[in-house]
């Protein structure tokens, strides 16, 4: 019998209450690619059916973004190696796997349940900015953003997976 969804598995230890929503997310979205990138084939990786975002581009943008947002939601901003990572999402790197990117993911995805734990309640909703134009946020705006952004790009995974695999890795 598979697993019920992570958000009905009750709640992730030491995370608060308020943030249980955002560890379900990510939760999901680690159990989710751990069922499917290890059936993309390398050749798969970058094909775009349709000219849509491939493979590579979304698990490239669920570890970077997930950092990014996070980067944002401690009152930081982001680093030239961030900016780098944004630039290159999507361009293919040469000998790198599914399983390659998958780990990037599930680094960040540990990295990202660690900074929910260490999240108090109190800081939620303090102010932050986002990118060089300063856009205005909260903590609490920016962790959520992070879970469900990453939950979306994982369902565009599974989905493009798909049709790549019915267009026979073309």
């Amino acid at each position: 019998m598979s697993q019920p969804e992570a958000w009905l598995g009750g709640p992730v230890e030491g995370i608060s209450a308020a943030l249980q929503p955002v560890a379900h997310s990510f939760v999901q979205v680690q159990r989710d690619l751990e069922q499917i990138v290890p059936l993309i084939e390398p050749q798969e990786l970058w094909v775009s059916p349709g000219g849509a975002a491939s493979l590579g581009f979304h698990l490239q943008h669920v570890a970077g973004a997930t950092d990014r947002l996070l980067t944002y939601a401690r009152g930081e901003q982001l680093q030239e190696a961030q900016m780098e990572w944004l630039r290159c999402e999507g361009t293919i790197r040469q000998g790198a796997t599914p399983m390659d990117l998958l780990e990037l993911v599930v680094q960040q995805l540990a990295r990202a349940m660690t900074q929910l734990r260490n999240t108090p309640d109190s800081v939620l909703d303090e102010p932050r900015y986002v990118g060089r134009k300063r856009l205005p946020a909260t903590v609490r705006g920016l962790l959520y953003h992070a879970g469900e952004h990453a939950t979306r790009h994982t369902g565009q995974i599974i989905t493009t997976a798909r049709i790549v695999r019915a267009l026979g890795g073309r």
